[in-house]
């Protein structure tokens, strides 16, 4: 009886060392080369590096670049031009509006602003009422504009901006910010075609069409929105190309402005003084 226990011990200990082996060689058989691990962590790591440089560097080496313009509001503004203006919203929170008109640049002051008044078809900006407000008591040539979203039709938005903006005489015409890409192209041209033709009835104006180089070449095209005054939004150059027709250019995002603690964009008038009060609401 002994030596069947001693058998059956030994037999035992095989076969948990054959499992432990068998267990061994199946975890080895799951575990992918070392090499794609060190592809996919020197893939994360550069895509982690891009996504930082575009986000935080980018823009700041801008800073940095020699100026042949003017330096100003934390940038280097373009030369031959002499009509600067800011767009806000509730994102610069609570402005400083006489402290702002008090410590402008004065070899660049900023002449006009607009606010941010509405989006979509329900929305109003929190800051609009007080800061379109301020901005004409302290002397702005001021405007207001809409964020046209792919979620409401025209029609809705467009009743949503006049029942919010009442513009006046000596005010800029209204503002139609497009930047929303389309999942359906052909109805989101239908949709805003409607909401530039109620807002130019309405104010009795032509809107100004606000937009970036590749969305206004890939969804606006169409000679219809050729007729309409363009505001180009293309930051860290020091000059447009020319093939680009523009009254207005947002040529920065990250200017410093006295009075907004935020960063805030940069626009320029493609004129003088005197063509830009020519736009102004009769």
């Amino acid at each position: 009886m002994a030596e069947v226990k001693e058998i059956k011990k030994k037999t035992g200990g095989r076969k948990k060392n054959s499992a432990r082996r068998s267990s061994s060689r199946k975890k080895r058989r799951g575990n992918a080369p070392h090499w794609i691990y060190v592809i996919c962590a020197a893939l994360l790591s550069s895509l982690f590096l891009a996504i930082g440089y575009y986000i935080y560097f980018r823009p700041y080496f801008y800073r940095f670049r020699p100026c042949y313009g003017q330096r100003h509001y934390g940038i280097c503004l373009p030369l031959g031009y002499s009509v600067y203006g800011i767009d806000v919203s509730r994102h610069q929170g609570k402005i400083d509006w006489a402290h702002l008109k008090e410590n402008m640049s004065k070899e660049a002051p900023i002449t006009f602003v607009f606010t941010k008044a509405t989006e979509g078809g329900d929305f109003t900006d929190a800051n609009f009422k007080s800061n379109f407000e301020e901005a004409g008591k302290h002397g702005f040539i001021r405007g207001a504009y809409h964020y046209f979203s792919t979620k409401s039709t025209g029609m809705a938005q467009a009743e949503m901006y006049i029942k919010t903006v009442k513009l006046k005489k000596g005010d800029l015409p209204p503002v139609i910010d497009i930047e929303e890409r389309p999942k359906d192209k052909t109805r989101f041209l239908q949709e805003l075609k409607i909401f530039i033709s109620k807002i130019e009835e309405h104010y009795g104006v032509k809107p100004i069409l606000y937009s970036y180089k590749k969305f206004k070449k890939r969804y606006l095209s169409e000679a219809y929105f050729n007729k309409y005054p363009l505001w180009i939004a293309h930051y860290y150059v020091s000059e447009l190309d020319e093939d680009i027709e523009w009254l207005m250019w947002q040529c920065s995002d990250i200017g410093i402005v006295p009075g907004i603690e935020p960063n805030v964009d940069i626009n320029i008038f493609n004129g003088n003084i005197e063509q830009l009060k020519s736009l102004l609401i009769k």
